[in-house]
């Protein structure tokens, strides 16, 4: 029988606490910038992972998003983050994409 992968460890954290810690810190970080954030209760082109909605933000380095477990969706309600029933086109953005748009967004974010 194959192990739950949601339960495999590093020894620190599962998978599931690790993902936890993503859906929660992507949240705080939208709610920070509600601005360019948005949630969306389809694709755009309406289809849906049961049990899913998309989340994403507009930086200016390009576009970023991730599905999130439904039962966050609360999380971003009293917000001024744009809330609609399908989300932007998708750019085609990928997991590396993401990581290239959030680090130049960061290194050219001002301290204050």
């Amino acid at each position: 029988m194959i192990e739950d992968k949601g339960n495999i460890s590093d020894g620190y954290h599962t998978f599931t606490e690790l993902y936890e810690h993503r859906h929660l810190l992507f949240i705080a970080l939208m709610h920070s910038h509600s601005h360019i954030s948005w949630r969306a209760n389809n694709h755009s082109d309406g289809t849906m992972y049961s049990g899913w909605f998309v989340a994403g933000m507009h930086l200016p380095t390009g576009d970023i998003s991730y599905h999130l477990p439904i039962s966050m969706w609360e999380r971003l309600d009293h917000s001024l983050i744009k809330t609609t029933n399908k989300a932007p086109i998708w750019d085609g953005h990928n997991a590396t994409d993401v990581l290239i748009r959030l680090t130049h967004w960061i290194e050219n974010q001002q301290v204050f």
